[in-house]
């Protein structure tokens, strides 16, 4: 794989992404990557989005069916990388694609993570995480009822601690470590919703009119 950086020399400072797409969507009983809303699969509509807040690197983390899923990002400014060690969680997969921005792209200054079940979130609400963290420099975290979650953005110093991340919990697990000066909680109750079971499906199917 060529060096991300690769004639990168004299650009702003740049922002990455990492978009989670590895599970294999046990309890929705069918991949939920491949949900269709607005005649896009829920995998294509998160990259697309990702790549049009500005972030570049994106790096979309395949694991189960990736065969099946890469055909989704087909023609997409995007670099797929499949984990082989997704049964492992979430974590596994976040670490992968953090070391191959530490190792590829030493430039970026911002990392993104975000997930492709959360279909109520646009690119609105991605560009506005992305301006608060440039009016805070602080980690941007999407407040969870009393938690913090993704879509989160994380300053590149963070990157060796999501590299270092292990089990199903993700981002979650540093978010949860981080003291009230390093974080700050954004509102955006759209992430409350994400898709894992059939009943979240039939919402979504009756919400699909407002998706374009």
């Amino acid at each position: 794989m060529p060096p991300l950086d690769e004639g990168m020399a004299g650009h702003k400072p740049r922002r990455a992404a990492i978009v989670l797409a590895a599970g294999a969507s046990t309890r929705l009983g069918q991949p939920k990557q491949l949900v269709a809303l607005g005649g896009k699969s829920l995998l294509r509509r998160a990259a697309e989005a990702a790549v049009a807040s500005g972030a570049s690197p994106v790096i979309v983390v395949l694991g189960d069916k990736a065969d099946a899923l890469m055909a989704e990002l087909a023609g997409l400014p995007v670099l797929p990388m499949v984990n082989d060690d997704w049964q492992e969680g979430m974590g596994s997969s976040l670490r992968c694609a953090a070391k191959a921005i530490e190792r590829e792209a030493p430039s970026v200054t911002a990392v993104m993570c975000m997930v492709c079940d959360q279909p109520r979130i646009s690119l609105v609400h991605l560009r506005a995480l992305w301006d608060r963290y440039a009016a805070s420099g602080r980690v941007i975290a999407v407040r969870h009822g009393n938690r913090a979650g993704v879509p989160a953005i994380f300053p590149a110093k963070y990157l060796p601690d999501l590299a270092g991340i292990t089990g199903d919990q993700g981002a979650r697990s540093l978010l949860g470590r981080l003291s009230a000066e390093e974080i700050e909680l954004f509102d955006l109750p759209e992430a409350a919703f994400d898709l894992d079971t059939p009943d979240d499906l039939v919402l979504l199917v009756d919400e699909a009119e407002n998706f374009g």
